[in-house]
């Protein structure tokens, strides 16, 4: 037992310097994507934004299926229509992410009105975009039922029969500011750390779970209505991504079965630095950047 432990001890870095080379070689060189044909892709917080950018995406990479969730008809049943008229079948239901009782009861109906989900995106948010004191205390809850609670739900609903066809993809289209958070913005900030978590450890626990995997997607600021009002110091320097370059890069995350994504790829420069500087220089960077300065005319749409 011993000499096993010890042997165990001794692998365990070369299998760690084996995977950084690999990840490093699949980085460089291209990847195998897989085909999305047969695929029945639910979207929350499809009507809109990057979820609507999302659905054209998957249509276009030839998923079988899209089905849209959402609070606002008039949005979810124009971006339904576009992507019917592109030739993929789509379906919409309203469905309020943070209403649990509501989220079982429209994946109930979902599978037996177009059949099983077998990618679940997790999309739909809200953003407040003021600061603790001036936050009302129902529109903080609301941040924290839709953002995170949601993906709970959602993902109890239709995980399980992924697991039983040994077929599906868990998909969080989160933010950088999960891991790197702002003022003005504290509860989208809190909220979508608390779902980086839920993504990571729910990622861990697929690994043995054969054809189920997870994909967890961490944008930059996001030129979408929802951040509207955001400002940075440069913004030539910073510019927002656009939607349709978020909706790209996650459907092709998941044909290449990518665990975590950040985008622009200079982002992992940020989450490095914050782990080994000083809090002193972290602030130093957020005031030349100009993201210390509280953002409160964000629109706070899903």
């Amino acid at each position: 037992m011993y000499l096993k432990a010890v042997g165990a001890v001794i692998l365990l870095p070369i299998q760690i310097l084996y995977y950084i080379i690999k990840a490093g070689v699949c980085f460089l060189l291209p990847s195998k994507r897989k085909s999305l044909t047969g695929e029945v892709v639910l979207i929350t917080g499809g009507g809109r934004g990057i979820g609507r950018h999302l659905a054209k995406e998957f249509a276009k990479q030839g998923a079988k299926k899209l089905i849209l969730w959402g609070r606002t008809e008039k949005c979810l049943k124009e971006t339904c229509e576009e992507i019917n008229l592109s030739g993929t079948e789509c379906h919409y239901f309203l469905c309020d992410v943070a209403n649990r009782e509501e989220v079982y009861k429209q994946a109930k109906v979902v599978r037996e009105k177009v059949g099983d989900v077998t990618i679940l995106v997790n999309n739909a948010a809200v953003v407040h975009g003021k600061s603790l004191i001036d936050s009302d205390d129902d529109a903080l809850l609301k941040s924290q039922h839709i953002n995170t609670m949601g993906q709970f739900w959602t993902t109890k609903a239709f995980l399980p029969r992924m697991l039983e066809l040994q077929n599906g993809h868990v998909v969080c289209v989160n933010s950088i500011l999960s891991q790197s958070p702002i003022p003005g913005a504290i509860d989208y900030c809190t909220s979508k750390a608390s779902s980086l978590a839920f993504m990571e450890s729910l990622t861990l626990g697929l690994l043995d779970c054969p054809g189920v995997s997870c994909t967890t997607v961490l944008p930059f600021h996001t030129n979408t209505e929802m951040f509207q009002g955001m400002r940075v110091r440069f913004p030539k320097l910073f510019p927002p991504l656009k939607p349709e370059v978020v909706a790209h890069r996650t459907v092709d995350a998941v044909r290449t079965n990518t665990a975590f994504v950040h985008l622009p790829w200079t982002m992992h420069a940020l989450v490095i630095l914050k782990s080994i500087l000083p809090q002193s220089a972290l602030e130093e960077i957020h005031k030349f950047s100009g993201s210390y300065t509280c953002m409160n005319t964000f629109k706070g749409r899903t």
